[in-house]
């Protein structure tokens, strides 16, 4: 299927726009974001990834070993100097 379009100015942009058979053949609608990419002089675009969503208990996961690890952290900095270094 071969489709052409013209690239117009929108405000301060460039757009082109893609026809609704094209966006269904993609797998894509109306806010979807692309990755557009310029292969051998073609645009290539392809749907991007979803960013991940995350709850805030799997962001909080592992905030006790953290804790943990930076306690042990201030720890070393009271120690006595060893060799050459210099704070």
């Amino acid at each position: 299927m071969t489709n052409t379009v013209k690239i117009r100015r929108q405000g301060g942009a460039t757009v082109f726009s893609i026809p609704p058979a094209l966006l269904k053949m993609l797998g894509a609608e109306v806010g979807t974001e692309l990755t557009l990419v310029v292969d051998n002089g073609s645009l290539i675009a392809t749907p991007a990834l979803p960013q991940k969503r995350y709850t805030l208990a799997q962001l909080l996961e592992g905030a006790d070993e953290m804790a943990a690890l930076n306690k042990q952290a201030n720890a070393w900095q009271g120690g006595a100097r060893v060799g050459y270094e210099s704070f």
